[in-house]
């Protein structure tokens, strides 16, 4: 089996339970005036375990051992897995964990500009007297139109404030 399989068939078992999740769960909590919407609360979610599970499916099917004997410089060779940058992608695994973890006790702003900052130090840049000011402009960027543009209320600065 190939790595390409593999994550696919992680994918459809995902899509899977999205998809129950969707189709079951959510359509018993649906109030009684909701059942008779065009629109539901669950309808993209059902849309979107369908087309998964079917994209899922396709690559399942389609994709096999290659029939050329060459291999394809762009496909990941799991034998020589230290060549890639397991650690970036890890550690960037890690901050997004740690971004939703500090979301609500040291508020977005703080979290989103601690968020951007590490990650991009990750990824390689170290002119920090660029990334700070840049990464707090887009926190704050951010924080203000989806507070006041969309009306969604996100805490901006920490609990103790």
């Amino acid at each position: 089996m190939t790595l390409e399989r593999a994550i696919a068939g992680i994918f459809v078992v995902v899509c899977l339970v999205y998809g129950y999740t969707a189709f079951v769960t959510m359509e018993e909590a649906l109030l009684p005036f909701e059942r008779n919407m065009m629109f539901l609360p669950n309808t993209l979610p059902k849309w979107l375990s369908v087309i998964g599970i079917l994209t899922g499916l396709i690559v399942v099917i389609q994709s096999g051992p290659a029939s050329r004997p060459e291999a394809d410089p762009d496909e990941i060779d799991v034998r020589n897995i230290r060549q890639y940058k397991v650690g970036q992608a890890l550690s960037l695994l890690a901050l997004m964990a740690a971004y939703a973890l500090l979301l609500r006790p040291i508020g977005f702003i703080a979290a989103t500009t601690l968020f951007l900052t590490a990650g991009a130090t990750v990824l390689g840049e170290r002119r920090y007297l660029v990334l700070v000011p840049v990464s707090l402009f887009a926190s704050l960027f951010i924080w203000y139109l989806v507070q006041e543009m969309l009306g969604i209320f996100l805490r901006p600065l920490p609990w103790f404030f």
